[in-house]
């Protein structure tokens, strides 16, 4: 098996962990508008919600690896990825994540696109340069302003190459 997966999980196995993913990524969508609330209390709840994803993305790691379209399914993958995405505060499970996305992105079992944002995402919370321009530090002057870049020049180009449209389309969908 590849991927760190353990061998010869049953097909009912593999729909059950499916669901859990993309019953948390639901749960996730409802509760995102928490991350940024002026409420403590919501913010405090919307931490404690990305942690125990991550907890819990990080035990389905253990026993299955990176949960690929072709194993789990396509919005189980996408759900993994958003899991792993929003775990800013676990940086082993989003580094972890980012190893195995690699691999999978490698052989060809999972998009490049999540890829680069994850990298994005893992760098920022590492407090290195971003690769892709992604990650979004707020909003200067009333336009979305990139965490640092590394070589900004070329950011357009790396995007195209994963299939992230330009970084001044990608913005304007946030004003």
């Amino acid at each position: 098996m590849t991927h760190d997966a353990q061998p010869y999980p049953t097909d009912d196995e593999l729909a059950a962990v499916a669901a859990e993913l993309v019953a948390m990524a639901a749960e996730d969508n409802a509760a995102a508008p928490r991350a940024n609330s002026d409420d403590f209390a919501d913010q405090l709840a919307w931490r404690r919600l990305t942690a125990r994803h991550a907890d819990r993305l990080t035990e389905i790691l253990d026993v299955h690896g990176w949960p690929t379209a072709d194993r789990f399914g396509a919005d189980a993958a996408r759900a993994a990825w958003l899991i792993a995405q929003h775990a800013d505060r676990q940086l082993d499970v989003q580094r972890r994540a980012l190893s195995l996305l690699e691999r999978a992105v490698a052989d060809g079992l999972a998009s490049p696109r999540d890829l680069a944002f994850l990298q994005d995402r893992t760098c920022v919370n590492d407090g290195r340069e971003q690769l892709y321009g992604t990650q979004i530090a707020g909003v200067r002057n009333g336009t979305p302003t990139p965490w640092p870049c590394q070589s900004p020049e070329s950011m357009d180009r790396r995007r195209a190459e994963v299939g992230i449209p330009p970084f001044d389309d990608y913005v304007a969908q946030f004003s």
